[in-house]
Order: C-alpha cells, then structure tokens, then sequence
C-alpha cells in the first residue's frame, strides 16, 4: 500500500510560520505535539466531501476526526448546503435578527428533552460561559463544581491555574471531584453548601490521553438528586456528544434531565453555530444577561442548523452511529489481536477512544496511528473520534484493511516487544 507524502503541506506551513503565530495554532498546530511523529501528518487541507478530505498534496482520507465533531452528515451535504444557500439569497447578517431563529429555536425546543427555550451563540465555549453565568446569576452563588479531567473550552474559567495567561481569581471558585464518585461529590457540596452554583461535566468522560469512562449505573440519578438536594444548576457539556447518542440530549440518552444543555459541534454539519438549552425556570435569568456577539444572530448557519436536525432526525442518526462505531471498533479491534495487539476501544460507539494497551507510554499507539494516517486513514493518537452519517460499511472495510497493515508494520519493527 502506498504511503503518503507531505512536500506542499511543509511548504504552506513555512509560509505560515512567517505571518501565523505558530504557523498552525492550538492542538492543530505541530508545536503543540499531538502528531507525533509530525513526518506522518499533513498540516494544510484542500477540500472535503462526505466522509473523505484532501490534503494540499492531494492525499485522501477517510475522515475519523470529523473537524473535530461538526461533520455529522457528511462535508458539504447536500440538503444542508441547499438550506444555507436559499438563506443566504435572502439576508445573513442583518441589523435585525431573521425570523428563521425562532424555526431554529422551535425545532430546538422539538427535539432536545430538557429544553424549554433555546440561546444561540458561535462556538461551544460561549455555550459552556453561558451556562455558568446562568448558574451563577440563578443561585446568586459563586462556586462551580468540574469533574476532573474536564474540557469546557477555552475560556479563562476553564482552564487550570499553571497555564499561560490564567489568573487565580480566574479559578479561584473552582471545585473539582473525579467522575463516578459519589461520595466525593456528596462531601464536596457538603463542604461548600450555599455557596456551590451549579455542576458541569460531560456526559460521559471523554478526555484526551485517556480511556473514556462511561456513567456507573444510577450514577447520573444520584448527581441529579444531589443538586436537587443542595439547589444546584445541573449543566451537561453535550458539545461533543449532542445528537451523536440521542437526538433529544445526551441526559435523555442516560436518563436524567439537565437544566442546562450545551450544543455545538453537530448542530449545523459545519455552519458556525453553538446552542445553549434550558428549563423554563432558568428562561428569564437568560434573558437578563449581558451576552452577545457580532456574529451571534447570522441567519445562514440557523437555516444549516435546521436542515441538519431535520436530517439527523429522519435517518436516525445515532442508531446508524452506534451500528456503524460498532461495526468499526469491533473490527479495528479484531485486527489488532491477529496481530498481537491489545487494542482498547473505550466510549461510546458513536465517538469513542482508541489505545493500544501493549506499552504505557503510548509509543506503539502513535506509531500505528501513523501509519493509518500514512495510508489514509485519519485517526488521533491522543483525542477521540467521530462517527458522521456519510461513513459506509464499504469506507469501514477499508479502513481495517490499512489498520491490518499498520498493525503488521509496528509489529515487525518492534521484536522487542514479544507480539505473537
């Protein structure tokens, strides 16, 4: 099989590096040391279609990373496109809100089981701040409670005190308990109680680096009786996983109810637009906070978001996500083991997490992931992966067809490591 090559990737990023701090920025970016070796990755795309990009030296991929989430249906669907460029005739960005937020905001309210209202902002971040402002000016409270290990966005709050430009007042109201622990949230609200606004997390734990850990059993009642009990907003961060487990929110898939809901990334196949949900109750606080954007209430990505909800909800998609993820992990894991290797594959069908567990220091995981990307199949070492609704069982055979002979390349230039 052939591998790729990546001389005009290289020379775009030369190019950057003179005018772009770090010439690709954030975990993107080769600097930040996620694409290890950084030989084996492209830097620059060229274009997209279903489930496959293209690199600017016009290598293919089948696609596992999704941008990062938003290619739910497939890059540039057609039905979503149509929408887009039927809205964008008429009006975009306009001194006035177009009326096609309110179908948005209707089809929100529709489909999502805890949202009695709809907030419309651009990125997951916004709907992450906004939801922690609500918190806060629900409760009059300060403190917020994270699992550890969380991801929330980039925004000064969500970030840990050691990093570049945080301050500790920034943090300063911060709590933190690990994920399915009960009693360590139960003596952390004691501790705090009447001081704690709300509890943030995700619905299931999907870091970086690590396995992903699904709910315990009862789990999510106990946390939703606790904040009950202690007056707590309960927000879930369903930016990563919206619409991928459930169509009506990933609290609804596990079987609780939030107060608030994050959305973004699946929300409009691509068109810049995040979502915060929520319960009447929580309807005015919303409104009365000092929360907006310039590009807040741009009409084309609401037209995007209500063709792709529609979509998602005609095809089922995450029936067709959790059937494809288990077609793809059970096979990625039964190539591994031919070849010797132990192959984790943790989460969710729909957006689950790779490791091989033969070396702690994840060098053969990296290496093999290299590989794949080498012959076009693009997958992270270090973040997990998405299910879109272009993906075929045709595109899945294929793909542990590459696996198979990465696995076979990393086993024979490792004899050290005693594989079968």
């Amino acid at each position: 099989m052939r591998t790729y090559t990546y001389e005009a990737s290289r020379k775009a990023f030369e190019r950057a590096l003179q005018v772009i701090p770090s010439g690709v920025y954030g975990h993107l970016g080769p600097v930040n040391g996620c694409f290890i070796p950084q030989s084996a990755f492209p830097l620059f795309s060229a274009r997209a279609e279903g489930t496959r990009f293209w690199d600017v030296d016009g290598n293919e991929y089948i696609d596992y990373m999704c941008g990062y989430g938003p290619n739910v249906l497939g890059y540039g669907d057609p039905d979503v496109k149509a929408a887009a460029d039927r809205q964008a005739l008429l009006e975009d960005v306009v001194s006035l809100p177009s009326s096609v937020m309110v179908d948005f905001a209707e089809l929100l309210v529709d489909t999502v089981a805890c949202a009695d209202w709809a907030f419309f902002a651009k990125n997951g971040g916004d709907a992450t701040t906004l939801a922690v402002m609500t918190a806060r000016a629900a409760t009059l409270r300060k403190k917020i409670v994270f699992i550890k290990g969380y991801y929330h966005g980039s925004a000064a709050w969500t970030q840990k005190l050691d990093y570049p430009g945080v301050l500790e007042e920034d943090v300063v109201h911060n709590l933190y308990v690990p994920f399915n622990d009960l009693a360590a949230l139960e003596e952390v609200l004691a501790e705090n109680e009447g001081s704690v606004a709300g509890l943030i997390a995700q619905p299931y734990m999907h870091g970086n680096f690590a396995d992903n850990v699904l709910p315990a059993p009862g789990y999510w009642h106990a946390v939703r009786a606790l904040c009950d009990r202690y007056g707590i907003v309960l927000i879930v961060d369903d930016v990563r996983a919206g619409f991928r487990l459930d169509m009506a929110g990933s609290d609804h898939f596990y079987g609780f109810r939030a107060d608030l809901i994050c959305f973004c990334k699946a929300l409009a196949n691509g068109y810049n637009v995040s979502a915060l949900c929520g319960r009447d109750s929580l309807k005015d606080v919303v409104g009365s906070l000092s929360y907006t954007g310039s590009y807040w209430m741009s009409a084309v990505p609401f037209a995007a978001g209500i063709a792709t909800i529609t979509k998602l909800r005609e095809i089922d998609a995450p029936s067709l996500f959790a059937r494809l993820g288990t077609e793809l992990t059970t096979g990625l894991v039964s190539a591994a083991s031919e070849h010797g290797f132990d192959l984790v594959a943790s989460g969710e069908p729909a957006l689950f997490y790779l490791r091989l567990a033969d070396d702690d220091s994840l060098m053969l995981h990296q290496e093999w992931v290299a590989e794949c990307v080498r012959r076009g199949v693009f997958i992270s070492s270090h973040h997990n992966h998405f299910i879109n609704a272009a993906l075929t069982s045709d595109d899945i055979a294929h793909t542990l067809e590459v696996a198979h002979e990465a696995f076979g390349v990393v086993r024979d230039r490792h004899p050290e490591a005693g594989l079968r």
